[in-house]
């Protein structure tokens, strides 16, 4: 009888376990307002307003750098799946040469779309290597203990171990 108990209390912590491994992980990246949110940015505000209320931004514009962008993004991960986004938000600031505000538009996942990448890889300069080669070949190519070209503070066989003059 006592046996029953142990293995029904054993199934029932395994099934526990088993269940809370299936349970997803929730991250919040990027951006994270705490008293002011950065849709709530009013036309005509400076710079430094904007950058003492909100601190600074995300990024900013690679072309126009009077836009800043906030960022905020939740995502799920599940076990060892990769992370699936649940949530974007994006606020764009845009600024006139004045420093003011001039627009404050905010995006969210529904605006996003997706990229399509090239598939088609670059080929490198050389040659593919085969397991025996990859294997062999650090083979006779010396120590790794001795000084390397890279490090100029390391004496050289045959100098006076001090600096090599210029």
């Amino acid at each position: 009888m006592l046996s029953r108990s142990i293995l029904a209390s054993v199934l029932v912590l395994a099934a526990s376990a088993a269940v809370s491994g299936c349970t997803p992980v929730t991250a919040m990246n990027g951006f994270v307002a705490v008293d002011n949110k950065p849709e709530e940015v009013k036309i005509g505000e400076t710079r430094t307003m904007v950058a003492s209320k909100l601190g600074s931004p995300s990024t900013t514009s690679a072309f126009d750098k009077n836009t800043w962008y906030y960022i905020t993004q939740t995502t799920d991960k599940l076990a060892y799946m990769h992370p699936q986004l649940k949530s974007r938000k994006v606020v764009a600031i845009s600024f006139d040469k004045d420093e003011k505000v001039t627009a404050v538009k905010a995006l969210d996942l529904h605006d996003s779309y997706d990229l399509a990448y090239e598939k088609r890889e670059t080929p490198t300069r050389g040659r593919e290597l085969n397991w025996f080669e990859q294997l062999l070949g650090n083979v006779g190519r010396g120590s790794t203990m001795l000084p390397q070209d890279d490090d100029p503070g390391a004496s050289r066989p045959g100098s006076s171990g001090g600096p090599v003059p210029h």
